[in-house]
């Protein structure tokens, strides 16, 4: 299992990029699942990194943690408003797992509430999904040439530039 600690020591060109676009566009991201009939699902999702891991959470019974509950894989892109990726753009592909800590929770509860005013303290999350990130990407223009950076679980990163 690879945290999000452990990505962003092993993988620091790819998740330079991830945190830049994840910031620049208010946590926004799209999530990718699989549907009960193995076609691709995109919903929108703010992910949040708490004490060393990726959260994919969100409110319950929605159709996205319903395909994650069946089947565990995800891909997470940042969101994209620029078709000439000026600044960058990144995934990473991984498997979620549910971790049923109240007092994590709360913690959680209590940041995101410092961090945004969004109240969800005192409640209990279901599912909460903790990401064990399995590989990401990364793509930039760098001197006029595309750049992507490619990166897994006890490889270093390796860049293909594209010309």
């Amino acid at each position: 299992m690879t945290t999000w600690q452990e990505f962003t020591e092993s993988a620091p060109l790819v998740s330079t990029v991830f945190r830049r676009r994840h910031a620049a566009t208010g946590n926004l991201c799209l999530l990718a699942t699989l549907r009960s009939d193995g076609f691709p699902r995109i919903s929108p999702i703010e992910p949040r990194v708490f004490e060393g891991e990726l959260w994919i959470a969100g409110m319950p019974g929605t159709t996205k943690f319903r395909d994650l509950a069946r089947d565990p894989r995800f891909c997470l892109h940042t969101a994209t408003v620029d078709s000439m990726v000026g600044d960058g753009d990144a995934k990473v592909w991984g498997r979620v797992h549910d971790v049923r800590d109240p007092a994590l929770h709360e913690r959680f509860a209590v940041a995101l509430f410092e961090e945004t005013g969004f109240d969800l303290r005192g409640r209990e999350f279901r599912p909460f999904y903790a990401a064990d990130i399995t590989a990401a990407s990364a793509v930039e223009l760098v001197d006029g040439h595309l750049d992507i950076t490619i990166w897994r679980p006890g490889h270093a990163e390796r860049v293909v530039r594209k010309h």
